[in-house]
């Protein structure tokens, strides 16, 4: 018996919005069912969906699920995360030299950027 991570459901006050912000960065197609929840569907096979939920009242301060993006280029991404709207939270780093870039979108949800690596 396997597990698949089929979708990483996020919390907003405004889904099809944050769903908009995501798919820009993702490339997903989004799939909206009403206003209380949207899908961002994945281009590729294997990859978890982003749903996202409105609630009246998102978790205030740090999530306690987040997501980790592996890109080619993180310095790069950072910048264009910041320039549609992220905020930079903090850096970190591991004595080994890996280093990420932990982001929050535009409605506070935060994620980890860092290069793309295989386990």
């Amino acid at each position: 018996m396997g597990l698949t991570v089929n979708m990483v459901t996020f919390d907003t006050h405004d889904a099809r919005a944050l769903a908009a912000w995501w798919a820009g960065h993702s490339g997903g197609q989004v799939e909206a069912y009403d206003d209380d929840f949207v899908m961002v569907l994945p281009t590729e096979q294997g990859r978890p969906a982003l749903g996202f939920q409105r609630v009246d009242d998102p978790t205030p301060g740090k999530n306690r699920v987040h997501v980790d993006l592996g890109v080619d280029d993180p310095a790069a991404w950072v910048e264009r995360f910041l320039a549609s709207g992220a905020t930079r939270v903090a850096e970190h780093g591991l004595a080994d030299g890996f280093a990420w870039t932990v982001l929050a979108d535009p409605h506070g949800n935060q994620f980890c950027v860092s290069p793309t690596h295989t386990a």
